[in-house]
This record gives C-alpha cells, structure tokens and sequence, in this order.
C-alpha cells in the first residue's frame, strides 16, 4: 500500500539510524514502534505487499508520523515501553497500568513491625514484593505470625519511653503472640534474631530458620523441657509444611526470571516465574489482547521489560520458551533445553498452558450459555411450549421463472449446522410460483423426516409474508402433521413475524437476540439458495455451439472455452494447436464440425463464466 505523498515525503526524510516512530491518525498517537534503522522500518509498513489485515488497517489509517533517534537500540526499546504506557496506542498490546501490588514490609524502627502495604515510601523500611496477589501475601504473613513473636502495635518503643512506663500490655501477650518488648519483657537482641530470621524466609531461604528451631527443639529436650520442646517441633513442621507446599527447584538456581508464552489467534497469554533460592517465590499469569496477529516473540518482549519493572526484578538471568532480543545489558536471555532450567521452563509452559486452555473454556462455556439464552428467549417472544433446538428456515430463488430452486438450513442450538443444510430442485412447479414451490418443498422435506423416522424441528421459519405461510401450514396439514411443528413466517420489509391464523404481524423489538437469530437465518437460507440457483443457471447456459458437436463431451467444451474465449477463436487454431489441447480424436472431430458448418456471420459469444 503506497503512503500519499506528504507521508513519503516524511518517510524520504527519515535517517538510517535506531530510535522510536509514532504514526497519527485524526484523533492522536496509534502506534509506536522501535527501529534499527527508522527509514527502513518505517518504509517496509508502505513496501511489504504480505501484511496481515490488522496491519493494513492501521497502514491505511496513518496521517503523519513523528519519530526520535536514540544512541542504541537499548534506548530504543526502554523509550518505546515508556510512551506506550504513556499514550496507551490503540494498536499496542497493552499491560494495563494502575494496578498496585501488594509488599511486605518490614518497618524501620526499634522492634520492627511485619505490614502489609500497597505503598510503597522511602522511609528507611525494607519493603518485600510486590506479591501477585494477596493470597500469597497472606499465607507467608501468617506464617510467620505463627513462627515469631512480633509485635503489632504501633507505638514508638524508644529506650526512654519504655523505661518511663508510658505503655502497658495488650491481650497480644495473653494469648502468646508478643512478649511485650514495650514493657521490656522482650530484649532486643532476641527480638532482632526474629527479624533476621523472617529476612531469610522473606527471601525464600529457610535454611536458616529450620536451623534455629532445630537447635531449640533440641536444647529444649536436652533440658527435658518437653513441652517446651514440642512447641519449637510444631514450629519447625510449620516450616516443613510451607516448604513442601512451596514448588523447589535446585537449590543452586537462584535469582532467575522465567516466562512461558502460548498464544491462540486472540490473545497471548504469558506466565512469570521468580525463583529464588531453589523456590519459586513468584508466580503470576496475565492474558494480552493482539492487535496486529503479533508473532509470540513481538508480544514477549515488552512484557519481560514491564513485568520484570513492576515486579523489582534485577534477575541477570530470563528463561523464555521461545527467542527474544531484548537489548538488556548483563542480562543472558535463553531457551534451555536440558537440565533443571528446562524442566523449570517446562512447568512454567504448563502453566501457561494451562491457563490459556482454562481462558478457551470459558469461552465455550459462555457460548454456550449465550445460545441457551437465545434460545430462551424465541420461546418466550414465540409463546413455545419447548425450547428450539432445532430450527428450520426455507427459501425460494429464481430468475424470471428459470431455473427454480429452493434452499433449507438449519440450526441446531442457535448455531449452523451445515451438515442439514438441503438444496430441493423444484419439480411440480412450472414458472415463477413461490406459493407452489414452497408446498412442494416443505412437503417433500416432512414427508421424508418422517418416513425415515428422524426427529422434527421444534420451529420452522419461511422467509417470505403470509402467502408463503399460509402453503407451508398446508403442506403440514396434508402430511397431517399441523400442530406438531410450530411454523412462522419473516417479511423483509419491516421484519414482521407472521403466525398461523392471525391476520396481524407480530413486531419483535429489533433489538432481540430472537430477531437478530431470525434475520441471520434468513441471510444464511438466501446466501445457500441463490448460490445453488446461480451453479444451475450457470450449468444450463454451457450449451454452446461446441454442446452440439457429437464425439466432444460439455468438459472439453468448457475447457476450450475457458481458454480461448469464443468459438470463432477455435475455428482459427491449427491441426497441430487443436491436437495440443484435445488430442488427436477430438481435434478431427471438431475439424469435421467446422467442415461441414460454415461459421456464422457474428461470432458466438463464449457463455460467461461465474466469477
């Protein structure tokens, strides 16, 4: 698609150098891109003759473009992620902005207090996160709560306010969660053992505080304080019990981001994995919506970049399934495949699979629950004792009384069901008389259901007022079938539905999904039948002179048809040209033909083919 020319002329001035490119339409930014080299990028969306329908939809919606050279393709990448969060272009794939995640943090303050937060505020406190959601958070909280005795009060416990006196114990100590460091119950040099303690859990290492509860169980034992003892054991199996929960990899895979993607013609779904320590700390999924049939490798990529920024990663190391080039100095980006990293990819792709097979699903499930609602909803427009499974719609076509025929589809729960479709060559019926055919069409329909025993619809529709109504209620009745198959009737002019023996139309509102499922059985009936009208008048506007020639079948004919476009054209070929094309039989044939018939004074015209 050539650009106009104040557009070339922009894309002429453009410098073979890396950077971003921003394309307008009317209303604002649509797309911004990275370049290489701007001018040949920019370039190949105006050149490449083989874009996809999205991409010529935006190519045919440019108006100007802006671009900005940069020094590397590093910066290009990290300014073209900016401003499409910034702009949020139309033809982009998005990761929605706005969402804030949740941390723990750990405050800064005399006997630190374990919050969960969604802020996050340079005041000095370590913040652990964000986490995917608030389960994950919740479940490591609790833990921890049950492990330590913190403190969940917020008042300030300096060393001269708790000397003062100025507190006093909450039920927190009664019930064994603090031991009050505000009324010095508590030394800090204990308490900061805790927090070093929950740093190392915080960080997915929990070597350390296995370690610690061991030692206590067993010093406690040791002193035969056993029910001392069997406290520190309910708190180490708490520990084991996480851990096991907790998916462990090899324990020397540490800091490592591992994406999985998979796609359907729709949607990218991506899954992220954070391992730390040998344990996966972080797991998240997300589903993007394509604009431009992206290749999985295009969608990957600025959603590594925005991911590992909302997640704080500073991971020198990306697992991916599929290639990426993400210009991310110190950063080896792989696509293992043996080993413990690939049996890590491995289950991060099940995931991903997992979820995009989840997402497909659902889809079918709503599907199916919209038919169902459709369905629902004819019966109730419709007064039906039962819901139409099965729908029927008949139509008539021809031209000028020719070549009569009639068409029949069918749905089945609300969708086409092309197997039943039926095409009916009219056979009674002698010229143009919609009223006979459909008789005979509708009778010949019924009469075979029944006597091969095969289920009726519960609706049959018949596109046209009340004449066509009126012969399809007698074609039931003769096959003594009328009562059986409720039957209506659409009009084209004003969409009026047509009852049996009610001389007033009934108006659907043009909004229900009832009459929206109609006029598309109608336009479908219509599309099926003049389609075969047009293949039969098609076939019975073959016969030609050539139709005449005895020895020369309607295949050859149409064949040298085809090719030479009329009749006076073949009698002008050579022996050797006529035996090239039919071989030696024919070509003696027709030369005996044109022999004996002189060509006419007007050549004949070749039939026109069907475009």
């Amino acid at each position: 698609m050539a650009a106009k020319p104040e557009l070339q002329a922009q894309i002429n001035a453009l410098p073979h150098k890396p950077g971003i490119y921003k394309y307008f339409d009317d209303e604002g930014i649509i797309y911004v891109g990275k370049a290489i080299d701007l001018r040949k990028r920019v370039s190949s969306y105006f050149t490449k003759q083989d874009h996809n329908k999205k991409t010529q939809q935006l190519v045919r919606n440019i108006k100007r473009l802006e671009f900005t050279i940069v020094d590397s393709e590093s910066d290009a990448f990290l300014l073209e992620n900016n401003l499409i969060k910034q702009h949020q272009p139309k033809y982009n794939i998005l990761l929605k902005d706005g969402k804030t995640y949740p941390y723990i943090c750990l405050t800064n303050e005399r006997f630190p207090r374990l919050i969960p937060t969604r802020n996050k505020i340079n005041d000095g406190s370590r913040y652990y996160g964000p986490y995917a959601n608030g389960t994950a958070l919740n479940v490591l909280l609790e833990l921890i709560r049950a492990l330590y005795p913190l403190r969940t009060c917020n008042y300030n416990l300096t060393v001269q306010n708790v000397e003062a006196g100025k507190f006093k114990p909450c039920l927190e100590l009664q019930i064994g969660n603090c031991n009050a460091p505000c009324v010095a119950k508590e030394d800090e040099a204990t308490y900061n053992t805790y927090i070093q303690q929950i740093r190392q859990i915080l960080n997915g290492d929990l070597r350390i505080p296995k370690q610690y509860f061991r030692e206590k169980m067993a010093a406690a034992a040791q002193e035969m304080q056993y029910e001392l003892a069997h406290q520190f054991k309910v708190k180490l199996d708490k520990l084991e019990d996480f851990q096991a929960k907790s998916t462990i990899v090899n324990a020397s895979l540490t800091n490592i981001d591992v994406f999985a993607i998979a796609s359907n013609e729709k949607s990218g779904f991506i899954t992220y994995l954070k391992v730390m320590n040998g344990s996966i700390i972080l797991t998240q999924s997300i589903e993007v919506t394509k604009k431009l049939d992206e290749e999985d490798a295009e969608i990957l990529a600025p959603l590594i970049m925005q991911m590992r920024q909302e997640f704080e990663s500073e991971s020198r190391e990306i697992l991916t399934n599929v290639p990426v080039d993400l210009p991310l100095p110190g950063v080896t980006l792989t696509v293992p495949q043996i080993g413990d990293k690939r049996k890590l990819l491995e289950l991060a792709l099940k995931n991903v699979l997992y979820a995009r097979k989840e997402k497909e699903s659902m889809n079918e499930r709503s599907k199916d629950l919209n038919e169902v609602r459709i369905m629902e909803t004819i019966k109730k427009d419709l007064r039906l004792t039962e819901l139409p499974k099965h729908i029927e719609c008949f139509d008539n076509s021809n031209f000028q009384g020719d070549n009569p025929v009639s068409a029949m589809v069918c749905f089945r729960n609300a969708k086409p069901s092309k197997k039943d479709y039926r095409h009916y060559h009219v056979k009674t019926v002698i010229g143009p008389n919609d009223f006979d055919t459909m008789y005979e069409v509708v009778t010949r329909r019924y009469r075979r259901l029944v006597d091969e025993g095969a289920s009726l619809p519960q609706l049959v529709i018949i596109d046209g007022g009340k004449g066509q109504l009126s012969m399809a209620v007698k074609a039931l009745k003769d096959l003594n079938l009328w009562g059986q198959i409720p039957v209506i009737g659409i009009a084209k002019r004003l969409e009026e539905i047509y009852v049996p023996n009610d001389p007033l139309p009934l108006y659907i509102d043009k909004k229900s999904e009832s009459l929206r499922l109609f006029q598309r059985m109608r336009d479908e009936v219509h599309r099926f039948g003049i389609t075969f009208h047009r293949s039969r008048r098609d076939a019975a506007t073959l016969k030609t002179e050539l139709t005449d020639v005895k020895g020369l079948g309607p295949i050859t004919a149409e064949k040298l048809l085809n090719k030479f476009k009329s009749v006076k054209k073949i009698r002008e070929l050579t022996e050797a040209d006529l035996i090239a094309e039919v071989g030696k039989a024919k070509a003696k044939v027709l030369q005996i033909y044109f022999a004996e018939n002189e060509a006419p004074s007007l050549p004949m015209p070749a039939r026109q083919l069907p475009t």
